[in-house]
């Protein structure tokens, strides 16, 4: 009779966990970050399906030329609105990558990304909504202030690299 095989020992990659714990607060962060993100690309996916039915149904009142600027604007809100659910997404994962970002930081760069995903799609949307003489409405308005906001939040991301272990990766 054989002797019974020794079981084999996990190598040092295998007995290490996937990840490290994340710190309690990181967590709902994280998920905020990634519901807006993944609703946010739904919504402006809609829109873009809805732009494109416009187009296909050749509505006058989107594709007429004295429109031009409507439907540019709408565009750019599509546009900026699925870009920025792809942002979101992304700052879920650095976050995820970042658990010694002081809480503090990583909050206000949190704020300033989700009010940018809603004032710059927002701004050319309703910058669209309202022509006057071929101009956007005064929705418009919102666009540089979300601008704004948007850099600070990843400017503020970017410096927080520093923060980036390599053993939670």
């Amino acid at each position: 009779m054989k002797p019974p095989r020794p079981e084999p020992k996990p190598s040092p990659v295998e007995a290490k966990p996937l990840a490290a714990p994340l710190p309690v607060p990181l967590v709902p962060l994280i998920q905020r970050h990634l519901r807006v993100g993944w609703r946010t690309l739904l919504v402006f996916l809609t829109l873009g399906l809805v732009l494109e039915s416009f187009h296909g149904f050749k509505v006058e009142a989107y594709l007429k030329v004295s429109n031009e600027i409507r439907r540019l604007m709408w565009t750019l809100a599509h546009a900026h609105g699925t870009l920025l659910g792809l942002v979101n997404l992304a700052f879920a994962a650095t976050a995820r990558m970042l658990p010694s970002w002081p809480s503090p930081r990583q909050r206000f760069a949190s704020t300033t990304l989700l009010a940018a995903t809603v004032l710059m799609p927002a701004g050319f949307f309703l910058g669209g909504l309202f022509i006057y003489a071929g101009d956007p409405g005064l929705g418009i308005l919102l666009v540089p202030i979300g601008g704004i906001l948007l850099f600070t939040a990843v400017l503020q991301t970017a410096l927080a690299l520093k923060y980036f272990n390599s053993e939670v990766a």
